[in-house]
């Protein structure tokens, strides 16, 4: 082997391994998990945590659904009177109602009570709150 072929090798050589460090040095740009390649959004409005969230059973128009189970309707229902109630269902579940509790921040809990009281035929207008929900729901279940 020549002198040039020798030489024309190791910086070959020293090519392969600084583009190695390179590579290992960048941050992954590998593809996130979920639709299309991103993380789904992560919903902020009442609007939002209820279409992503509870529509799946509560369905769209509020008013439940009945087949392999009974789920109860969200519309014109008298037990959203009271905030309470929606707080500790939703946060800390009852039946085959989930707790969302670990799921759900307080303020994601606060936007969608907030917005099925006043929505759907509920007529319900006072706010729920960030700080109503931490103080009913205590800390995530783990």
């Amino acid at each position: 082997m020549t002198h040039i072929s020798k030489f024309l090798l190791r910086l070959g050589f020293r090519a392969i391994v600084g583009a190695a460090m390179i590579a290992a040095a960048a941050p992954a740009l590998a593809d996130e998990p979920g639709p299309g390649g991103s993380k789904p959004p992560v919903p902020v409005t009442g609007q939002e945590v209820y279409t992503m969230v509870c529509q799946a059973c509560h369905m769209a128009d509020g008013k439940g659904a009945t087949g392999a189970g009974k789920i109860p309707a969200l519309a014109s229902n008298p037990k959203l009177k009271v905030a309470a109630y929606p707080i500790i269902m939703v946060s800390k579940g009852r039946g085959a109602m989930p707790w969302f509790n670990d799921t759900l921040s307080p303020a994601q809990t606060a936007a969608v009570i907030s917005y099925i009281r006043t929505n759907f035929g509920n007529a319900y207008p006072e706010p729920v709150t960030a700080a109503d929900v931490s103080r009913l729901a205590g800390p995530p279940a783990h």
